[in-house]
């Protein structure tokens, strides 16, 4: 029954992770799409923190606290589906499916009754018409060349959120404050100080995002989180042992827990809530739905992949699992500095153009370059 219950909680994870980011980004104005789309992120958190403060009180309860635990995650579900049932579908999709007065109604009920939705609702037609002028199914468009740029973020951006070193954040905490010396309470209260610092980073993202861009973002969180990872490694390495035998003194266990907060600041601001952001906003509508998809599936499967072997990894690296993962973060921060246009404030029917502009990807973005001067008009 419980591995029932947990396979049912996969499906409507992975359902809703797929629809929410992209209902957020395709519902909402250019200018703060950022924002908006964070907000999935900051719930994420905000439901991670909920769990960890609920494990905290039910670690409590001898026996059948676990039950309790599992059974509280039915109240954020209860209010995922009575919310479905109050939002309007998303333009694009209405016109996809050929409902072009629903499009134009829930276009005007998203921006208000007296907005002005007209150029916006032309700008969403014309682009659902282009993508219809190719019969090709949207996952053999993602494989032709003319999508190869979008196929790489597809693939990279969750492969690289993977390799953050998130995991040690979200699920391992406390086996690391355990590791340290903190008390088997005391670690999970750490884990608590954690979310906290993770909602609050993703809140102060949500406010800088379209000012600042998603690229320093990106850019700033990676060398931050490099820094952190460096200083817990060289923490761990010499004042916990080889073997982690080693009582580690009350200062330096509380500068790793220091260090872990500004780690999940740092990543809080950029990785944590631009992995939702960028995809969402990337793709055109032809492979949107598919592109997201498949970004979902390969994340879940790289999360499944790094809690089955995580610990023996730390087991064999011990201290220098902090230098793989810095490590890692160097690649992806040189990946993004390189590859990854920005998008701030571009409209996402005008997505094209910001491919067909960069140094390298132009090269594949085949006809795209038509809508250059509507992104040099933003």
């Amino acid at each position: 029954m419980l591995i029932v219950g947990r396979m049912l909680l996969g499906f409507g994870v992975g359902f809703t992770t797929q629809a929410a980011p992209l209902y957020l980004a395709e519902t909402s104005p250019a200018r703060c799409r950022g924002a908006f789309t964070t907000a999935y992120n900051i719930f994420l958190v905000l439901g991670s923190l909920a769990a960890t403060v609920a494990n905290y009180f039910t670690n409590r309860i001898i026996g059948w606290g676990w039950r309790v635990s599992l059974g509280l995650a039915a109240v954020p579900a209860a209010i995922v589906v009575l919310g479905a049932l109050l939002v309007p579908d998303t333009p694009s999709s209405l016109v996809l499916r050929g409902d072009t007065d629903g499009a134009r109604a829930s276009l005007q009920r998203l921006r208000g009754p007296g907005a002005d939705t007209e150029a916006e609702f032309k700008d969403i037609v014309r682009a659902v018409e282009e993508a219809r002028r190719n019969d090709e199914g949207a996952y053999k468009r993602l494989r032709g060349d003319g999508y190869r740029h979008y196929l790489v973020m597809v693939m990279a951006i969750p492969s690289f959120f993977d390799l953050t070193g998130v995991i040690v954040m979200a699920v391992f905490s406390p086996l690391l404050f355990r590791t340290v010396g903190f008390s088997s309470q005391k670690a999970i209260l750490g884990s608590v100080i954690l979310s906290l610092v993770n909602l609050t980073s993703s809140l102060l993202s949500s406010f800088v995002m379209d000012r600042t861009g998603r690229r320093f973002l990106f850019l700033a969180g990676g060398a931050a989180m490099i820094i952190c990872q460096l200083e817990m490694a060289w923490i761990l390495a010499g004042h916990l042992g080889k073997h982690g035998a080693v009582t580690m003194p009350r200062g330096y266990a509380l500068a790793v827990l220091v260090l872990m907060c500004l780690y999940t600041l740092s990543f809080g601001v950029s990785w944590g809530p631009l992995k939702w952001v960028v995809p969402s906003e990337i793709y055109p509508v032809e492979i949107r739905s598919a592109g997201q998809a498949l970004t979902v599936s390969i994340a879940l499967c790289l999360s499944f992949a790094q809690t089955q072997v995580f610990v023996s990894l730390l087991c064999a690296l011990r201290y220098a699992i902090f230098l793989f993962y810095a490590g890692w973060v160097v690649v992806m921060t040189a990946f993004v500095a390189a590859f990854l246009p920005e998008t701030k404030g571009v409209p996402l029917e005008a997505m094209r153009a910001v491919w067909a502009r960069h140094w390298y990807w132009r090269r594949f973005a085949v006809g795209d370059a038509k809508l250059e001067t509507q992104v040099n008009c933003l």
